[in-house]
């Protein structure tokens, strides 16, 4: 069985004293997993404190977000080389509540996804459609432009890259897509990777993932893990 990844997104939680203890829980919970890599993503003021946690744990960690730009006069901005030192191996970009809260387009995304790369780190390219956007028929569509502007941009570097198909109408509402409509979008997804030879890239289901459904959801053949 292909080895699942899992990366929890904790948005804008937290503190030093519950991270502290949330990141050891998940360091010796992870320690007697077998065939599954973990990753947080914890939000940027606490970076540096869940690396010295868990530096010496197989857990691995990452960013919520990253500046489509190199360096310069970007105040609140923070550079993927910045990430980098401190040891991220994950970068979340094109969330959905970026995408629709601070207007991020698909160009944008796919910017940032390069400027992870081109640190060492993996962009998780997050796609998904919104509950009028799937009534409307146009679920497919909307997540495969959301793809095609990361593909265009990356070229051969493809590969390096992770997806996570989340639902906007899924995340943090309770209410999550049947594995079977999951399914449906993840092999529409690696499909179209096939085509780009990066059939290799872990595909990822995002939106309220929790206990009661991610084995069912970890059971479809195109789901890879979740985030």
């Amino acid at each position: 069985m292909p080895r699942k990844l899992v990366i929890g997104n904790w948005k804008m939680n937290g503190t030093v004293a519950t991270n502290a203890a949330l990141s050891t829980s998940i360091a010796e919970g992870v320690s007697s997993l077998r065939g599954v890599e973990v990753a947080v993503c914890p939000p940027l003021p606490y970076l540096s404190h869940v690396q010295v946690t868990l530096h010496a744990s197989a857990v691995k960690w990452g960013a919520q977000d990253v500046s489509a730009a190199v360096d310069g006069p970007y105040t609140g901005q923070t550079s993927a080389s910045m990430l980098r030192e401190f040891g991220c191996s994950y970068v979340l970009v094109g969330h959905s509540e970026r995408r629709h809260g601070l207007n991020e387009d698909n160009v944008l995304v796919a910017a940032k996804a390069m400027r992870a790369l081109e640190a060492g780190m993996a962009p998780v390219v997050c796609v998904g459609e919104t509950l009028a956007e799937r009534d409307a028929g146009q679920a497919e569509a909307v997540v495969l432009a959301q793809l095609e502007a990361v593909i265009s941009k990356l070229g051969s570097a493809l590969n390096g890259i992770v997806v996570a198909y989340e639902p906007v109408w899924a995340i943090g509402t309770g209410i999550t897509a049947s594995a079977e409509d999951a399914q449906e979008i993840h092999a529409m997804l690696r499909r179209r990777l096939v085509l780009s030879d990066a059939a290799v890239v872990p595909l990822l289901y995002g939106g309220s993932v929790k206990p009661e459904n991610a084995s069912s959801l970890f059971r479809m053949p195109d789901i890879d893990g979740g985030l």
